[in-house]
C-alpha cells in the first residue's frame, strides 16, 4: 500500500498530506451506466472519475500521433523508444502553449477520434440526458519533468456559455503521480465566497483582474487553508477519464518523472447541444484568448 505521506508538490509548493488532507480521487464506475446517478454524484464531489472506459488502443493511437509531431520539432529523444516520450534535452524549444505548436496537436486525426467520437460521446450523452456540444478546441498539454499547473476553475477562461459546461482531463497514456496527474480540491465547487469573486472573474475581459494568467494560486495548500477542501489524485492509465465542473479547483503534481517522461494529457469540455456556446472555443479555427476575444465580449 503507498504510503500517503510520500511528498506530492505542485509548482514546487508541497501539499499537505495528512490523511485529512489529501487522498485518492473515487471512481464512479460504479453507476457508470445511470446518468441520474452520474449527476447526483457530479453534484455532490464536483468530478467524477471513470477507470478504463475509453479504448486503449485509442488512446496509445492518439500517443503516437503526439509523439511523431513533438519528434519533427526535434524534442524527443532518440535514445529511448519514441512512444516512451522521453524529452530531449538537447532541444532548444520551449515549453508549449496550448494556444502555441499545441493547437496544431490538438487538431490531429487521431486526437480528434478520441475527443470528438465514439466512447466520449457516448458517455455525454447519457450524463447530459441529451445530445452533447463539444468545444471544437482541444487543450493538449506537453508537461515537461519540473513543471506543473497551477490552481485554478475553469469558469474564468470559457465562461460565457452553458452554465453546463464539463472538463474531461484525458491521460494520453499512464500518468502516474510522480509524472504529474491532476488534483481535485473536493469541495471547491461549493466554495461559494470564491466562486462569486475570483470563479466570477473573465480573463479576456478588461474590467475585471487577469492576475496570475486567471490562476488562483500556485500554492494548494494556502486555497485548502482559507476555504477548505481535501486534494485527491491518483495514478491513472490510458483508458481513465477524469471530469470535472467550471467551477471544480484542480491542478496538477509536478512531473518528477525519474525518466525525463513528458506528461502528456488532453483537456477537452462538453455540454448540451442545445445551451449557448463560448464564442472563443467553436469554429474551423477558434480565436482562443487574446485581442480578438476582446473584441467579440459583449
Amino acid at each position: 500500500m503507498e504510503n500517503i505521506m510520500e511528498k506530492w508538490s505542485s509548482c514546487g509548493f508541497e501539499f499537505d498530506t495528512q490523511p485529512e488532507k489529501f487522498g485518492e480521487l473515487r471512481s464512479s464506475n460504479d453507476i457508470l451506466e445511470n446518468g441520474q446517478a452520474l449527476r447526483h454524484r457530479m453534484k455532490q464531489d464536483g468530478y467524477l472519475l471513470l477507470r478504463e472506459i475509453l479504448d486503449r488502443d485509442t488512446v496509445i493511437e492518439a500517443r503516437r500521433e503526439l509523439v511523431e509531431k513533438l519528434d519533427s520539432i526535434g524534442d524527443i529523444d532518440h535514445n529511448y523508444p519514441l512512444i516512451d516520450a522521453i524529452l530531449n534535452l538537447e532541444s532548444n524549444n520551449k515549453p508549449m502553449s496550448a494556444t502555441g505548436f499545441a493547437k496544431k496537436l490538438g487538431a490531429g486525426k487521431a486526437i480528434r477520434a478520441l475527443v470528438h467520437q465514439g466512447k466520449i460521446l457516448e458517455f455525454y450523452r447519457r450524463f447530459f440526458g441529451k445530445e452533447v456540444r463539444p468545444l471544437d478546441f482541444v487543450w493538449v498539454r506537453t508537461t515537461r519533468v519540473g513543471s506543473s499547473a497551477a490552481c485554478h476553475y475553469d469558469w474564468v477562461y470559457m465562461g460565457r456559455g452553458s452554465k453546463l459546461l464539463h472538463t474531461s482531463w484525458t491521460p494520453i497514456g499512464d500518468v502516474p503521480k510522480i509524472e504529474g496527474s491532476l488534483a481535485i480540491l473536493k469541495g471547491s465547487h461549493q466554495f461559494d465566497e470564491l466562486i462569486s469573486t475570483y470563479g466570477s472573474i473573465d480573463v479576456d475581459d478588461e474590467r475585471t483582474t487577469k492576475k496570475s494568467k486567471g490562476q488562483y494560486t500556485s500554492n494548494p495548500v494556502e486555497v485548502q487553508k482559507k476555504f477548505g477542501g481535501k486534494w485527491l489524485t491518483t495514478d491513472f492509465k490510458a483508458g481513465d477519464l477524469l471530469l470535472f465542473t467550471m467551477h471544480t479547483m484542480h491542478c496538477s503534481l509536478d512531473n518528477k518523472s525519474p525518466d525525463n517522461r513528458i506528461r502528456l494529457s488532453v483537456d477537452t469540455r462538453y455540454q448540451p447541444a442545445d445551451e449557448p456556446v463560448d464564442e472563443r472555443w467553436i469554429g474551423q479555427n477558434p480565436v482562443a484568448h487574446g485581442d480578438q476575444a476582446k473584441q467579440n465580449r459583449g
